[in-house]
């Protein structure tokens, strides 16, 4: 897929701070210095309700959308300032951070603490000239989440049901926000977590 983009890839580990170290200073190398990072690496892979989820599957969502997220942010904010790169760094949220479904709560705490990180980045690097923020989607019509919800299910009905404008987010629907936060256009925003979500938090 990333050759027919155009783009290169390079496959980490994001729980590993060598590895990931690593991957930066070679992208460094390959492309010159890092000017933006989108952290879109995360999993929803267990749902279950407090009482009953396993630790060890609340332990992968922490793991892989808590700690890699501030694994990567780490290291490229390490390396911006070291290199003197007045760089973007965006985070994928949720609204679920902010709007709690029954079930889904492991993944939305996880991005709650990514919206909360985000702040967290934005403020401690602001002096270097690096702006951090996040976008917050709703549910967005992935390959996965259309397995689990097929046009014309109950449960594709019951979240379209929630949704002010009326239907799912297509990936085209994210990625503006994405470039729009990541580029020039938004030189004067950090710490904000922007919800793509079709008015759902209105609700």
């Amino acid at each position: 897929a990333a050759s027919e983009l155009g783009v290169a890839a390079v496959a980490v580990d994001i729980t590993d701070p060598e590895a990931v170290a690593a991957m930066v200073d070679q992208v460094a190398a390959d492309h010159g210095p890092v000017d933006v990072l989108v952290n879109n690496a995360g999993v929803l892979s267990v749902h279950g309700r407090l009482t009953e989820l396993a630790p060890s599957d609340y332990d992968l969502i922490v793991r892989v959308n808590i700690l890699g997220t501030f694994t990567v942010t780490q290291a490229v904010a390490r390396h911006m300032t070291a290199t003197g790169t007045r760089g973007s760094i965006v985070n994928i949220s949720s609204i679920g951070g902010r709007q709690p479904t029954p079930g889904m709560g492991a993944y939305e705490s996880s991005k709650a603490a990514v919206d909360s990180l985000t702040r967290w980045a934005a403020i401690e690097l602001a002096a270097d000239g690096i702006r951090v923020n996040a976008v917050a989607p709703g549910p967005v019509l992935t390959p996965m989440l259309q397995l689990g919800m097929p046009e014309g299910s109950p449960e594709r009905a019951a979240w379209s049901s929630r949704i002010p404008l009326g239907r799912l987010a297509e990936v085209d629907d994210i990625a503006p926000a994405v470039v729009f936060l990541a580029g020039a256009d938004a030189a004067h925003i950090t710490g904000v977590s922007l919800a793509v979500d079709g008015g759902q938090l209105l609700v």
